[in-house]
């Protein structure tokens, strides 16, 4: 039986394709990926949303037996988004992230505009209560921690920030004289300002430190470059190798960056942190799960128990909607809480 060959531009691994002795497919291979790739960077988004769409789009292309996106559609797509959720029991944002990946494709990079699929089985997204640790839970995590993790997880609880948020401030960022730390770019691409912990100072003016020796060693070798958001690599040649914008938490070695082949030295990996907050949950015996959000919830509860307002709260959470705030009163002493167990009720 004749192979079929693969669409011209187009094979998912990149190899030359078999039927095609000249090697003329493998020349061509790339170009579909490279397009996606091109098109999100163009937009600005981030390496690890690139990877995820790309991880997506791949799995749809071998899930319809390696047949180019454009002789697919509308159908094929409901049908791999209904597979993930009935076969794959998949999470809804697992599924709305699969979803945003192919719409991205067929929008952005092949052009075509999808009709909105009625016939998708959406992943049902369950309404959960947030994990909180009490004030006595988070102090025993910490101090079952030590090193960049300890001060890491700190500053999340301390400033209500998100993980990545952490992970990717710069050093210009820390405000030591206001007492405050610029969020840059968060969640919706949006800029807030959030508290700094006076008592993690003197722990983050010494890795300031850190990093200052850090960059200059890099220098002397011949490196110190650090990534810059959008045009500002272009606009200010000789901003990423200045000291206000290295990374407060910068990883230990260099590495090549995927987008432009550039040796550069990265932020210090998420697992750090993670890693180290389950082995401190284990060792203290902590039977919640615990993560970096956990203790953004914490810090977003302490502070509503404590008496903030709850815009108040919110602007330092980033949240868009005072909506997504509110959860969090879910877990103070207005509702089961404060309620007297008729078990208890004196007779």
């Amino acid at each position: 039986m004749e192979k079929k060959r693969p669409v011209a531009g187009y094979s998912s691994a990149g190899e030359a394709s078999q039927g095609d002795p000249a090697g003329e497919g493998a020349r061509r291979a790339p170009r579909l990926m490279d397009e996606v790739r091109r098109c999100i960077r163009v937009r600005h988004y981030s390496l690890r949303t690139e990877q995820a769409y790309v991880g997506w789009i791949t799995r749809f292309i071998r899930a319809n037996h390696r047949r180019h996106p454009r002789e697919l559609g509308q159908r094929e797509v409901e049908a791999f988004l209904s597979l993930l959720a009935v076969r794959g029991q998949v999470a809804a944002s697992t599924q709305n992230q699969a979803l945003a990946a192919l719409l991205f494709l067929y929008r952005e990079v092949l052009g075509q505009k999808l009709p909105w699929m009625d016939n998708v089985v959406r992943a049902k997204r369950p309404l959960k209560v947030p994990v909180v640790l009490s004030v006595a839970e988070v102090r025993a995590l910490l101090a079952a921690m030590d090193g960049r993790a300890w001060l890491m997880a700190s500053l999340i609880y301390g400033s209500g920030m998100r993980l990545m948020e952490c992970l990717r401030l710069r050093v210009k960022d820390v405000d030591f004289d206001r007492g405050e730390i610029t969020v840059r770019e968060g969640k919706g691409a949006r800029d807030r300002r959030t508290v700094l912990p006076a008592s993690l100072g003197p722990m983050l003016q010494r890795e300031v430190e850190r990093v200052q020796a850090l960059h200059a060693a890099d220098l002397r070798e011949g490196f110190g470059r650090v990534w810059l958001p959008f045009a500002l690599a272009r606009k200010y040649p000789k901003a990423d190798r200045a000291p206000g914008w290295q990374y407060l938490f910068p990883s230990d070695r260099r590495s090549i960056d995927p987008r432009d082949g550039i040796e550069r030295r990265h932020h210090v990996d998420d697992q750090v942190l993670s890693r180290g907050m389950k082995a401190a949950a284990a060792r203290i015996g902590l039977a919640k799960p615990v993560s970096a959000h956990t203790l953004r919830h914490s810090f977003a509860t302490h502070l509503l128990e404590a008496g903030y307002d709850i815009r108040t709260v919110q602007e330092l959470l980033g949240h868009k909607d005072v909506s997504t705030t509110q959860i969090y009163t879910h877990v103070l002493n207005r509702g089961a809480g404060a309620v007297l167990s008729p078990l208890d009720r004196p007779g």
